[in-house]
C-alpha cells in the first residue's frame, strides 16, 4: 500500500490559506494533531491545518498520532515562494540545510528525507499547467526547514511583486496536489551542482525518466561536508547514483564513495513529456 500524502496548510502562509479555501472542509478522519482534525481530502490524501509558519514547524512528525505515523506519510507544504529577483514561477523542492547555516528553519547540516518519485511527479504535473499561465515550473535545490524525520517537499507559488497569489496558480496547486501520481518506472538519483533553480535537473526530470530526491546546488556544494552528503544520498530512497550538472564536481571530496556517477542519458526519454518552460533565474531565493 502506498504511503499517504499529508498536506500541511500553514495559517500564516497566503498560498496555503488560499489553496485550503478551495478545498473547503473535508471529512474528518477522527485523528487529531494538537487539537486540529486530520481530514480526508482524497483517496490516500490527508490535510492538516497548522497555526504557525511551516518553515518553523520543527519535528511535526513527533506530533502525529501513532496510527498515522506508522503509515509514514509524505508531507507536502503548499507555500509562497520568495526570491531576491521576485521570480514569478511554480517551484518544487526538498528540505534541509546542506551547509553550516539554518537561517530559514531546520538545523545546520541536517537534511530531511525525500520522496523523489512524488516530488518529481509534482513538478511534471505543474509543468504544462504553469506553461498555460505563462510561468515556468522548476525544481529548487534543497534548502530550509522545518526539520522532519518523514519525507517532505514544498510546492510553491512565486508571484513577484503582486499583492496576492494569482488565482490561476492557486487553482493549479489545489487541483494537482491531491492527484500527484508517481511514475513507478523512473530511475532515482540525487542531483549535484548547478544553480539554485536547478534548470539542468528540471529539464532532465521533464524530458527523461529521472526522479530526483535531494538537489545539492553549486553554492551548497562549496560548503557541504561528508556527513551531510551521505545524508542526502541516504535520504533519497531508491537512489542508484549521482547525476552531476558539471563533470568537474565528480571528484568533490565530500562525495567520494557515496554512489556511482550516472549520466543524463542513462534514463530513457519520457513518452508523455511536456514542454513547460524552465526557469533560468540565478540563485538568490530566500528559502520560502
Amino acid at each position: 500500500m502506498a504511503r499517504p500524502l499529508l498536506v500541511v496548510l500553514s495559517a500564516t502562509d497566503p498560498v496555503a490559506a488560499l489553496v485550503g479555501e478551495r478545498w473547503g472542509t473535508p471529512t474528518a478522519t477522527g485523528a487529531t494533531v494538537e487539537g486540529a482534525a486530520v481530514r480526508q481530502l482524497a483517496d490516500g490524501v490527508l490535510v492538516l491545518r497548522r497555526p504557525g509558519p511551516h518553515i518553523h514547524d520543527e519535528r511535526l512528525d513527533l506530533a502525529l498520532p501513532p496510527e498515522l505515523l506508522r503509515e509514514a506519510p509524505t508531507l507536502v507544504f503548499p507555500s509562497i515562494h520568495r526570491s531576491e529577483q521576485n521570480v514569478a514561477c511554480l517551484t518544487v523542492h526538498p528540505l534541509g540545510n546542506p551547509g553550516p547555516r539554518a537561517e530559514v528553519g531546520g538545523r545546520p547540516r541536517t537534511l530531511v528525507p525525500t520522496d523523489p518519485l512524488r516530488m518529481t511527479a509534482a513538478l511534471r504535473a505543474l509543468g504544462p499547467r504553469a506553461a498555460s499561465e505563462g510561468l515556468p515550473a522548476t525544481f529548487e535545490a534543497t534548502h530550509h526547514g522545518p526539520e522532519l524525520n518523514l519525507p517532505a517537499f514544498f510546492v510553491e507559488i512565486g508571484y513577484g511583486s503582486g499583492a496576492a497569489p494569482p488565482p490561476g496558480s492557486v487553482r493549479i496547486l489545489a487541483e494537482e496536489i491531491p492527484r500527484i501520481a508517481p511514475a513507478a518506472d523512473d530511475r532515482v538519483a540525487i542531483a549535484v551542482g548547478g544553480g539554485h533553480y536547478a534548470p539542468h535537473f528540471t529539464d532532465l526530470a521533464l524530458r527523461r525518466r529521472w526522479s530526483f530526491g535531494h538537489i545539492v546546488s553549486r553554492h551548497a556544494l562549496a560548503e557541504i561536508e561528508a556527513p551531510a552528503a551521505r545524508s542526502a544520498y541516504e535520504g533519497t530512497p531508491g537512489a542508484e547514483g549521482i547525476v552531476y550538472a558539471r563533470a568537474e564536481d565528480v571528484d568533490h571530496p565530500a562525495l567520494r564513495g557515496l554512489g556511482p556517477r550516472r549520466r543524463d542519458g542513462d534514463a530513457p526519454p519520457r513518452a508523455d513529456r511536456g514542454p513547460g518552460p524552465v526557469s533560468r533565474a540565478g540563485p538568490g531565493a530566500s528559502g520560502t
